[in-house]
């Protein structure tokens, strides 16, 4: 993979992406924190999502380790580690790119077609934790104040959401 797409994009945006090395390198540093099902994570410029899409495979060995004989507990598990992670993205292209690789992720774990319910929400979490806009202003494209959805495993496959803003 190269860490850049064009000379221009870098020019523009400062668009430099990180290294797959130097993303587990990191992550390793947190890695009780990056392995854990709910512990939440917000890459406030997430690109194509190498950070994100490191996290969510390490979060779906902690759930394959903890839940994998059970195939509900496994897919809610799935659902809630998705949940616990969030990305705010400058370029409407990289942001597509990370939705993309984090749902290949998800599907190719649970054996998922797009028409599984399963799939559905989780693409439904991606478009709503994976957000375009502006970390350093906290407003998305429209201008609008970036907000998240904070989701809860209640058990028994029940989820709750909470809305909150990060410039609140």
């Amino acid at each position: 993979m190269s860490l850049i797409k064009s000379r221009k994009r870098v020019t523009d945006h400062g668009e430099v992406f990180t290294p797959e090395w130097l993303v587990n390198a990191m992550l390793d540093l947190v890695k009780g924190e990056s392995e854990r099902i709910d512990s939440r994570l917000l890459e406030p410029a997430c690109g194509s999502g190498n950070f994100l899409v490191e996290v969510l495979q390490r979060k779906l060995a902690a759930v394959d380790l903890k839940y994998g004989k059970s195939e509900f507990e496994k897919k809610h598990y799935t659902l809630l580690a998705v949940m616990c992670i969030y990305g705010i993205e400058l370029l409407e292209d990289n942001l597509t790119e990370c939705k993309a690789n984090m749902l290949k992720i998800i599907s190719d774990y649970l054996n998922l077609g797009v028409s599984d319910h399963f799939y559905q929400a989780a693409s439904f979490v991606l478009l709503q934790n994976l957000v375009l806009g502006d970390a350093l202003t906290m407003r998305t494209k429209n201008d609008q104040p970036i907000t998240f959805a904070e989701w809860g495993y209640c058990g028994k496959g029940k989820f709750q959401r909470r809305d909150f803003r990060l410039d609140a």
